[in-house]
C-alpha cells in the first residue's frame, strides 16, 4: 500500500486535488511552477521516510461558531490527498450508511433529507452534539482504529507523522475533561486534530465509527451523524432519555462529552439542525444564517464597487448560498435578501 501511496501517478493526482479550485493563489502557484522536481521531492522524502510536516498557519472564523482553522503548508496537503486517495476505501464500507460529513454521495442535504423523513415518523427527537470534538480526539484511541484497518507499517508511519505534525495546535482550544481510570498524566495525553486538514474530516469519522455502529446495534434506535452532531429519534421520552444515559457512556470511552442541556424533544416543535430549523412539514433558513449571509453580500458588494473583486466572485457566491439555501422553504428570504442589495447598485457606489 505503501509504494502505492507514494507512486508518482498517485501523487500527482494528489496535487490536483489539492490545488483544484486553489491554483491563483501564490503558494499553490509556486508549487505548480516546479511540479515535477516538488512531487519527486515529496516521494523521495516519503520513500526514505525522512518526511516531516511543516507548521500549520492558523486563523479563527466566527460562523457558524467561534473555531480555530489551521492550514497545512501546500506540499503536506498533496500529502494528505495522497494518503487519503489509497485508505478511505479501506474504512469507507465499514462507515454505517446514515454518517453524511465528508463522504462522497453523502452531503449536508442528503442529511437534512433524511433528518425530516425520519420528523415524519416518530414524534420525539434527541439532538446532540459532541463538545470540542476536534480538539479533544485522543491520538492514542485513533492510532490503534487506523492500525486495525492498515497492515502497511509504513502507512501507519506516515498517519503517526502526521498525527504528531498537528499536535499541539488545537491545544488552547481544549479544556479539560476527566474520565474514569485517569491519573494525574491524563492532561498530556496527545491530543486533537487541527480543523481544516483533509485527513481531520477523514480521520472524525474513523474515530466515530465504533460510536455510530453502537447507536444502529446496540440501542437500535434510527439515527444520523453529520461530523459531532447526531440526531436519535423515538416513539416516547423515556426511552430517548434511556439512550442518551448509555450512549454518554460509550463517548466517554472515547474521551468525549456532549454539551450539557440535550434532552428529548417533540419534533412537532422543531429542531435545528445544519444551519436550518426543520419541522416534519417546513425547513427554514436559520434567522442568523441568513442576518450572516446579508453582511457578507455587503461586503462583497462593496469590494466589488471598489474595483477590488471581480463580478465573477460575486456571482459566484450568490449562487452558492442561493443552491444551498432553496432546499429549504426559502423563496420569500431569497427575494428579499438579493432584492435590498441588486448587484447593478454598485455602479451607483452602494
Amino acid at each position: 500500500m505503501y509504494d502505492h501511496i507514494t507512486s508518482f501517478p498517485n501523487l500527482l493526482l494528489a496535487w490536483r486535488k489539492a490545488s483544484r479550485g486553489k491554483r491563483g493563489q501564490p503558494h499553490v502557484a509556486a508549487f505548480e511552477h516546479r511540479l515535477e522536481d516538488h512531487l519527486f521531492q515529496l516521494q523521495d522524502e516519503l520513500r526514505a521516510q525522512t518526511y516531516t510536516p511543516g507548521p500549520y498557519t492558523s486563523f479563527y472564523i466566527h460562523e457558524p461558531k467561534r473555531r480555530l482553522i489551521s492550514a497545512a503548508p501546500f506540499r503536506d496537503r498533496v500529502v494528505h490527498h495522497a494518503l487519503c486517495n489509497l485508505i478511505e476505501p479501506l474504512f469507507e464500507r465499514s462507515f454505517i450508511f446514515h454518517s453524511y460529513a465528508n463522504r462522497s454521495g453523502k452531503g449536508t442535504h442528503r442529511a437534512l433529507d433524511y433528518a425530516q423523513r425520519l420528523s415524519r415518523r416518530y414524534p420525539y427527537v434527541l439532538q446532540c452534539d459532541v463538545e470540542q470534538f476536534f480538539p479533544a480526539i485522543d491520538h492514542e484511541i485513533l492510532s490503534a482504529a487506523l492500525a486495525r484497518k492498515i497492515p502497511d507499517e509504513r502507512v501507519r508511519w506516515l498517519c503517526g507523522r502526521i498525527l504528531a505534525g498537528g499536535r499541539g495546535v488545537l491545544a488552547g482550544e481544549y479544556r479539560m475533561a476527566w474520565f474514569p481510570g485517569d491519573d494525574l498524566l491524563a492532561p498530556f495525553r496527545p491530543r486533537g486534530l487541527p480543523i481544516g486538514n483533509l485527513t481531520s474530516q477523514f480521520w472524525a469519522n474513523v474515530y466515530l465509527s465504533p460510536f455510530d455502529h453502537f447507536v444502529t446495534r446496540e440501542l437500535r434506535r434510527p439515527c444520523l451523524r453529520y461530523v459531532d452532531d447526531f440526531l436519535l429519534f423515538g416513539g416516547d421520552r423515556d426511552e430517548l432519555w434511556e439512550a442518551k444515559t448509555r450512549l454518554e457512556g460509550r463517548l466517554g470511552e472515547l474521551r468525549l462529552t456532549i454539551h450539557p442541556g440535550a434532552q428529548p424533544r417533540p419534533v412537532s416543535e422543531g429542531f435545528p439542525f445544519l444551519g436550518f430549523h426543520l419541522t416534519p412539514e417546513r425547513r427554514r433558513l436559520k434567522r442568523r444564517k441568513g442576518l450572516y449571509y446579508q453582511r457578507k453580500l455587503r461586503r462583497l458588494v462593496r469590494a466589488y464597487a471598489a474595483g477590488e473583486l471581480p463580478l465573477e466572485q460575486v456571482t459566484a457566491s450568490v449562487q452558492g448560498w442561493a443552491n444551498h439555501t432553496r432546499y429549504g422553504n426559502t423563496v420569500g428570504l431569497r427575494k428579499a435578501i438579493l432584492s435590498r442589495i441588486p448587484i447593478g447598485s454598485v455602479e451607483h457606489g452602494l
